[in-house]
């Protein structure tokens, strides 16, 4: 994944050397993360079906922080690489016997567990349609997850399930001027069919601070998750951010 990440990075500082009258912007957002419900079963058809948000506490407050660089060119085209990472550490006591992986966690144990998905994206978007205040884009999402799910009691007995992979999502955007550079503005990266879905969803509004900075706010709704053969893992977790968006 690192030589991906090497190679997908100097692709993108190519493209922002090369290309003419390119726009470079850093998107950076914090808040505060409200997990959902986070239903897991490894391996799907032997494992126990366990509820981390039922059956858990979460250690709280979960802080994320995601960042973008991106750029536009030509007016209408519009490149973003993006890293999401997400971590919520849970506890609480087994309610009943948990097959996870190759382990057996005891009805009656402290239990502590995680739960992780870090994203990174690489995003292409064009803009479609300019009418009047409205602006609507639309494009698609090469994605990489990096995704745990981990056990681990007081005894030393621990676990843990891995995923690594790749995932195409469809991009969205449109927004609305309100004048002054102010813009209510919907965003979004999703995909549903076969074993699994992705969502990533984002609306909120931009207000400039300065000639070059803006500042965000907003909700996003993050949601998915897949039912195959190793793993059946759905997650939804929503979020009240804020964070600055930088002309370079």
């Amino acid at each position: 994944m690192l030589r991906l990440l090497v190679l997908s990075l100097t692709m993108f500082l190519f493209l922002i050397g090369t290309l003419s009258r390119a726009q470079v912007i850093l998107d950076v957002e914090s808040g505060l993360a409200f997990p959902g419900y986070n239903d897991v079963r490894i391996p799907n058809e032997m494992g126990t079906l366990f509820s981390f948000q039922e059956d858990f506490e979460t250690e709280g407050p979960v802080i994320p922080l995601r960042t973008r660089l991106g750029f536009s060119f030509n007016e209408k085209n519009h490149i973003f690489a993006l890293y999401a990472p997400l971590g919520i550490n849970y506890n609480g006591t087994a309610t009943k016997n948990i097959s996870f992986q190759s382990s057996i966690f005891q009805q009656g144990e402290t239990l502590d567990g995680y739960y992780q998905f870090n994203s990174y994206r690489l995003t292409y978007r064009r803009d479609i349609l300019k009418s009047g205040d409205w602006l609507v884009g639309v494009g698609f999402t090469a994605k990489i997850r990096d995704a745990q799910v981990r056990l681990a009691n007081d005894q030393g007995l621990r676990d843990k399930k891995d995923d690594l992979g790749f995932v195409p999502l469809l991009h969205l955007y449109t927004s609305y001027n309100l004048g002054g550079k102010k813009l209510i503005y919907f965003e979004g990266d999703g995909l549903a069919g076969g074993p699994g879905r992705a969502f990533d969803l984002f609306l909120g509004t931009r207000l400039p601070i300065t000639e070059r900075i803006d500042i965000k706010a907003g909700y996003r709704f993050l949601e998915g998750g897949a039912n195959v053969d190793e793993v059946y893992n759905f997650t939804l977790v929503q979020f009240a951010v804020a964070g600055l968006y930088i002309q370079l």
